[in-house]
């Protein structure tokens, strides 16, 4: 046993042998050159931050379904898991179909991605990368698909929901993702060359999830029971609070592959990102709760897990660009935003159940505008007009089209659950399942 150890070490330390050979004028020549050894272990590290990352961003999906199962009733836990499932499994093949190619393929028009459908043209090339960097990015595709899932939660049909989770992976967000980040693999978007500031996706991945929940919300309309008559609002409580700050604190985990993740480089300047990452998330748990403390008279739990989460959100753009000072300071203003944004789209009669508008929306926005605003090089006028524009053209492109694709499913396979199936509950209506057998669920609806 231990000749067979002492074997694999000497197979490890050889290119090291090779780099002290190549240094001693009287030794034989080797293949590795210092040089070369030194790259290819930077390579191989690469590689390994990379997936390591990408796998943290995969385990933001049980994040995803925690918050998202918590926060609503018990008679839809399953559903929910059915949905941030398929979202990712479906997303994941229509990603690799058509959305990559949309999003990183050659592109001379700098508005779409031409090529690398089915990973054809890029394996082809014989270059592994595509292989790491195309993991890293699926894991975020589906985080753009499976925010909307959690405004349009408790009445959306399964058979719906699964249509527009593909539409959202294979169209959506890779087009406005061209547009932004296409450059960092074979293709070139319009707005990356006007120099627009998104290093990890508050606008790229975040706003769009956001704004295409908002369109998703819209068409579906509240859910029975939650505004009653003269405006009132009658709050629908979530089944299970530890559940859904267990996911805040697993999605807090899965951001540290997020933000320094997207370095796609086992590089120094991932230290940076990882502190301005908590930092950020601190600063809106702390200012969330103080918040809804003045506004409530009481620190109120579900304002203050939204809270972190929307410093999570802010800081994704501006993670690599900013101190750690700005990065508390972005982090605090989307705390206090978090709270006065979910309040308003009460108001308006806008149901999210989760606040995922107002967490990764709304404060996706403001996180791009941040970025410039708090830009470590100095910030200018047409830094901010850049961030501007990028906010405003993925508001426009996302929530038109995603406004028209449910408007679509809605008009032909429907959308939205009967009256009666959302009393009873989505997993016995739609999945004949219940996630607590054991348990008696109440399926009363207040009018």
């Amino acid at each position: 046993m231990k000749i067979k150890y002492i074997i694999i070490s000497i197979l490890l330390l050889l290119p090291y042998l090779g780099v002290a050979w190549a240094e001693d004028g009287n030794s034989p020549p080797t293949p590795f050159t210092n040089k070369e050894a030194i790259e290819l272990v930077q390579s191989h590290a690469d590689y390994l931050w990379t997936l390591i990352a990408a796998a943290l961003v995969f385990f933001m999906q049980a994040g995803f379904a925690m918050v998202e199962a918590g926060f609503t009733r018990a008679k839809n836990a399953v559903n929910i898991m059915m949905k941030n499932l398929m979202d990712f499994s479906m997303g994941s093949l229509a990603y690799w179909a058509i959305g990559f190619g949309i999003m990183f393929g050659i592109s001379k028009s700098g508005w779409i991605g031409t090529s690398g459908f089915f990973l054809s043209d890029f394996s082809r090339d014989g270059d592994p990368w595509v292989f790491a960097f195309w993991m890293f990015q699926v894991v975020f595709a589906a985080t753009a698909a499976t925010i909307v899932s959690g405004a349009m939660a408790e009445r959306t049909k399964f058979s719906g929901y699964i249509i527009y989770s593909i539409f959202i992976s294979a169209i959506i967000y890779p087009v406005f993702g061209s547009w932004a980040w296409g450059g960092l693999y074979k293709g070139g978007g319009w707005l990356e060359s006007l120099g627009f500031i998104d290093f990890a996706g508050s606008t790229v991945v975040h706003s769009v999830g956001g704004w295409a929940a908002l369109a998703g919300a819209i068409v579906l309309g509240p859910r029975l029971g939650k505004y009653g008559k003269g405006g009132t609002i009658k709050p629908i409580l979530g089944h299970n609070i530890p559940l859904a700050a267990l996911g805040v604190f697993i999605l807090w985990l899965g951001w540290f592959g997020f933000n320094p993740g997207s370095t796609t480089a086992a590089s120094k300047d991932i230290a940076m990102i990882f502190v301005n990452t908590n930092l950020a998330a601190a600063a809106g748990a702390v200012l969330a709760m103080f918040t809804s403390w003045i506004k409530f008279g009481k620190p109120e739990v579900g304002m203050s897990l939204n809270g972190a989460l929307a410093g999570l959100v802010a800081i994704t753009a501006p993670c690599a660009t900013v101190s750690p000072s700005s990065a508390v300071i972005i982090g605090a203003i989307a705390g206090v935003i978090v709270v006065f944004s979910v309040l308003f789209f009460d108001r308006i009669k806008v149901d999210d159940p989760v606040g995922a508008i107002s967490v990764h929306g709304v404060n996706g926005a403001w996180g791009t505008l941040a970025a410039g605003i708090f830009y470590m090089e100095g910030t200018s006028a047409k830094i901010i007009g850049v961030q501007l524009l990028g906010i405003g053209s993925a508001f426009i492109w996302t929530f038109c089209t995603a406004f028209l694709m449910f408007k679509i499913i809605d008009k032909t396979m429907g959308l939205r659950v009967s009256p009666e199936e959302e009393a009873e509950g989505l997993d016995y209506a739609e999945h004949r399942g219940n996630a607590y057998p054991d348990f008696e669920i109440s399926s009363y609806v207040q009018h």
